[in-house]
């Protein structure tokens, strides 16, 4: 990952990825969860679609053209109203940090964090790989974080298990990298995850936003 790639992946960015459980929490207030067979499940189902909607937001961008086919793509194909939502709370937050840093389309706003991730690939330079993997590498993060917060747990546990999805990361990247048009998102839903997801944003017993 190049230095801005970093930057984005970090945990310490202002964007309130720490309010974030990756649906963990819920998940683990239903039962027991095995967190590596989780972050696995998550990078091959809605993750994957995050990434490749990043990676086709650059693509158009590139070419000059809108994006309201990339976003319509998105909602399709993130059924959850509850994860829609959140992806765009996250998307503000992340606009309202990066307006400052590049010059950004004014067309942003409402538009969810892969989308807007990508549009700082495009102000960046960013390559399309890249931006995938900071998609796939702040969703481990933010799992393994927030497991760390629900379970008593020894750190290097959590982050043994981002190491070891690290493999499943990279096929994951190299899977969506090369896309270029809305067609080509991945409908990669987890309707296990997407209902966890509607549970929780009702609940009023919870650590985190989502």
């Amino acid at each position: 990952m190049s230095a801005l790639a970093l930057l984005l992946a970090d945990a310490r960015l202002p964007v309130a990825g720490h309010t974030q459980s990756g649906s963990l929490e819920p998940a683990l207030a239903a039962g027991p969860v095995d967190v590596p067979v989780y972050l696995a499940l998550r990078l091959a189902t809605v993750t994957r679609t995050e990434a490749a909607t990043a990676v086709v937001t650059l693509a158009h961008l590139r070419r000059g053209e809108g994006l309201d086919a990339v976003y319509d793509a998105w909602a399709a194909r993130t059924a959850s109203a509850a994860m829609r939502d959140t992806s765009r709370e996250l998307g503000r937050g992340l606009l309202r940090v990066a307006g400052t840093l590049w010059d950004l389309p004014p067309l942003l706003s409402g538009l969810p964090r892969p989308m807007v991730l990508g549009a700082i690939a495009h102000a960046t330079g960013l390559a399309p790989a890249e931006v995938a993997e900071v998609v796939g590498y702040d969703d481990l993060q933010t799992v393994a974080s927030a497991a760390l917060k629900l379970q008593p747990l020894d750190p290097a546990v959590a982050t043994g298990w981002v190491v070891a999805a690290l493999p499943r990361l990279a096929v994951m990247v190299e899977e969506v990298a090369h896309l270029d048009s809305p067609a080509d998102i991945p409908a990669t839903a987890s309707p296990w995850i997407e209902q966890l997801a509607e549970d929780h944003a009702v609940t009023t017993r919870r650590l985190f936003r989502a």
